[in-house]
């Protein structure tokens, strides 16, 4: 049975890209426009991993993070933040909300694949 991912990201071409790259490596892949419409996709659906932006219109980043730690089903769930931003008060901030690693666009494809298969349960 293949391993699900939610990617969370308001850049059409970003989920386009990830979701290609994703599924061609056997991972089914849920995606979300933003981190208001992540929320339908946690509903004690499986998922084993999320790979969120940070900055997104209606619900960002760190918001998200903070809302799946609170949820039962998604609390140990890891999570990566994929984003321009490489400031370190901002890796903090995603940290202390809850995620489990960074990841900078652009990303190199093999990069992201190997990332995923570390923290993916």
């Amino acid at each position: 049975m293949s391993k699900t991912i939610l990617i969370v990201d308001d850049s059409e071409s970003i989920r386009e890209i990830m979701n290609y790259t994703l599924e061609n490596a056997e991972y089914n892949v849920l995606v979300g426009n933003d981190g208001e419409h992540a929320q339908s996709f946690l509903d004690g659906t499986p998922i084993n991993l999320i790979i969120t932006d940070l900055n997104m219109p209606k619900k960002n980043g760190i918001e998200l993070i903070k809302e799946i730690r609170q949820k039962e089903d998604y609390k140990y769930t890891p999570i990566l933040v994929l984003t321009t931003e490489s400031q370190v008060s901002k890796k903090q901030e995603a940290k202390e909300a809850g995620a489990t690693g960074w990841i900078v666009k652009p990303f190199v494809t093999d990069k992201l694949l190997s990332v995923v298969q570390k923290v993916i349960r």
